[in-house]
């Protein structure tokens, strides 16, 4: 990171670079890589714990003796496969062992594992890009929302089940470093008609909220990115809105927006004048409605 704001110090002087995303796990996003396609995962499975090297037993093992129950250092037994369903284990099935003793306890120590390792980059990065606006980039994991446990979170690092928010504590960690929070997940709410999302008992919007409003109550800024590839007005309206809420109470709004993927696809004439108009209108400049 010293070496970044060293070689591009220019731009930052320049202001050209306003703001660097801090990379805290995989695809830069912090949590654990609990469902790698190369190990057999495949949506919307569940994922599973990331915690059998000889660094997270030694870790788990010294929190168990220190709460007075050493035969709690271990990861659950019951808790399926990369490809599992929560309703096929007994750690993620209603009333399951995620919900009891054992199942509190380890959830906490996992999940505060993934918030000390975000709080640990974070105050090098704000020492290295000092001046500089940091983010910090959170998944958007809404598969299993429905259900009590939210198992796919929980694998995941966010100890979010039904009965407690496991966003506040992420939102106050970057508060602590006046870091932004990147959440992919400005259409997300458009996707909740589609069939697959059904199934798998998942709920983008109700995740969204949460999210936001664990980020708003904190006081930090936030930031988005489309999470797929869209051309057309309807996505880009469904973007706007959620980017610019026109009947927000309080008058909330996202500070900027990072706009995926610039292709071939794009450029093409129809889909490039309709990326230009939401581009404007991004940026609150008045756009008639042309016919398509």
């Amino acid at each position: 990171m010293r070496s970044f704001r060293v070689e591009f110090n220019e731009f930052f002087e320049d202001g050209i670079i306003s703001m660097v995303e801090v990379g805290l796990g995989p695809c830069g996003e912090l949590r654990y890589p609990s469902c790698p396609v190369k190990h057999g995962w495949r949506y919307p499975g569940i994922g599973e714990f990331q915690c059998y090297d000889q660094y997270m037993l030694k870790s788990l093992r010294k929190a168990a003796e220190m709460r007075g129950h050493s035969f709690w250092a271990r990861g659950p037994d019951n808790a399926g496969s990369y490809s599992s369903h929560p309703h096929e284990t007994g750690f993620f099935c209603d009333e399951g062992d995620y919900d009891g003793y054992y199942g509190r306890f380890f959830l906490n120590w996992y999940s505060q594992l993934l918030i000390n390792h975000g709080d640990l980059v974070l105050s090098l990065a704000k020492l290295a890009f000092e001046g500089s606006c940091i983010a910090a980039k959170l998944p958007g994991i809404h598969w299993w929302y429905k259900t009590s446990s939210h198992a796919a979170e929980l694998t995941a690092g966010f100890y979010n089940p039904c009965n407690r928010d496991g966003y506040i504590a992420i939102a106050a960690m970057l508060h602590k470093h006046g870091a932004a929070l990147n959440f992919a997940c400005a259409e997300l709410q458009f996707l909740e008609q589609l069939e697959d999302l059904q199934e798998a008992l998942a709920n983008p919007q109700g995740l969204v909220w949460q999210v936001l409003n664990a980020a708003w109550e904190a006081c930090i800024t936030v930031v988005s990115e489309n999470a797929f590839v869209c051309h057309d007005r309807v996505g880009y309206n469904k973007i706007l809105e959620n980017v610019k809420p026109v009947n927000d109470p309080d008058g909330r709004h996202f500070s900027s927006f990072t706009y995926l993927r610039l292709t071939p696809l794009l450029m093409e004439r129809q889909n490039f004048m309709e990326f230009e108009r939401f581009v404007k209108r991004m940026h609150g400049e008045a756009v008639l409605y042309l016919q398509v």
